[in-house]
């Protein structure tokens, strides 16, 4: 009795790129599950260090740094076709805008 794997190894003669559009058509939802990753671990360890150095945390800072470096990553991803499509980029564009717009507006009661 011969068994049959429904796993087909990925083509590696024509470069990296190709294996991971083949891992990524496998696995849809692991590039926004990694630009969300990107963005908790920028804005929870900023928040965590700055509390333990000063005490309090600047939140709407630390989202617009985490929205940025999330955006950079998109960017990077979007160098090649088939990492990530138009509408997790435009999510990951808008993200940044909000999180602009709130440090922005924000203040506090020593910057007045």
């Amino acid at each position: 009795m011969a068994t049959n794997y429904l796993y087909d190894f990925p083509n590696a003669t024509s470069g990296i790129d190709t294996i991971g559009a083949q891992i990524l058509t496998s696995v849809p939802g692991f590039i926004p599950l990694l630009l969300l990753f990107v963005f908790f671990v920028v804005f929870l360890g900023g928040i965590m260090r700055q509390k333990a150095r000063i005490g309090t945390a600047d939140y709407p800072m630390w989202s617009t740094v985490a929205s940025m470096a999330t955006f950079f990553v998109a960017l990077l991803l979007s160098v090649s076709t088939g990492f990530i499509d138009l509408t997790t980029l435009v999510i990951t564009v808008v993200v940044l805008i909000f999180s602009g717009v709130w440090f922005f507006l924000d203040q506090k009661q020593s910057e007045i």
